[in-house]
C-alpha cells in the first residue's frame, strides 16, 4: 500500500452554522453541501482540488470541549493559502478583518506559517511553502522555528 495524499479532514463542531460561516466566509472554502442525507447535520467544503477536503458534523452545544495543552489527538491541520509571503499577508489581513486572533506564527525554514483557532478550538495552520527549499534535506526539516517577519 502507498498513500497518495491526505484526502479530507472531518471535524465535530458544536454549531454547524457558526463553523460553516467561519470555514466558508473567513477561510474561503467553497461549501459544496450542507445537511446530509436524512437531515444529517453536516456540511462539506472544497478548495476545488477534490469533491471535499473538509467535513463538519454538528454534535451540539453540550459536547465536551477540546482539552487545552498537550494531549493525544490532532494538534493542528495545515491549509496552504498561496505561494508567496504576499499571499500569507493577504490571509493575515482577512483574519484581522474578521476579528480572528492569530495564536502563533513561525518561519519553519520550509514554510511560513500563521496559526489560529476555529470556533471550536481546532488549531489551523495557514501557510506558504518557501520557494527553493530542498525538502529532502533533513537539516531544513528539523531546523528550529524562527520568528516570522511578514
Amino acid at each position: 500500500m502507498q498513500i497518495k495524499e491526505l484526502g479530507h479532514v472531518v471535524l465535530y463542531v458544536r454549531d454547524l452554522e457558526r463553523s460553516a460561516a467561519f470555514y466558508r466566509d473567513v477561510l474561503g472554502f467553497r461549501q459544496v453541501w450542507a445537511d446530509g442525507p436524512g437531515s444529517f447535520p453536516a456540511a462539506a467544503f472544497s478548495s476545488g482540488r477534490t469533491h471535499h477536503e473538509l467535513l463538519l458534523i454538528e454534535v451540539g452545544p453540550g459536547a465536551a470541549p477540546i482539552p487545552a495543552g498537550r494531549r493525544v489527538g490532532m494538534y493542528h491541520f495545515g491549509l496552504k493559502v498561496g505561494d508567496t509571503d504576499d499571499d500569507l499577508r493577504a490571509a493575515l489581513a482577512t483574519l484581522q478583518d474578521h476579528g480572528v486572533t492569530v495564536v502563533g506564527a513561525g518561519d519553519h525554514g520550509f514554510t511560513h506559517s500563521l496559526y489560529l483557532l476555529d470556533p471550536d478550538g481546532n488549531e489551523i495552520e495557514l501557510y506558504i511553502d518557501v520557494p527553493g527549499v530542498d525538502w529532502d534535506d533533513p537539516s531544513v526539516m528539523t531546523a528550529p522555528t524562527k520568528p516570522l517577519h511578514l
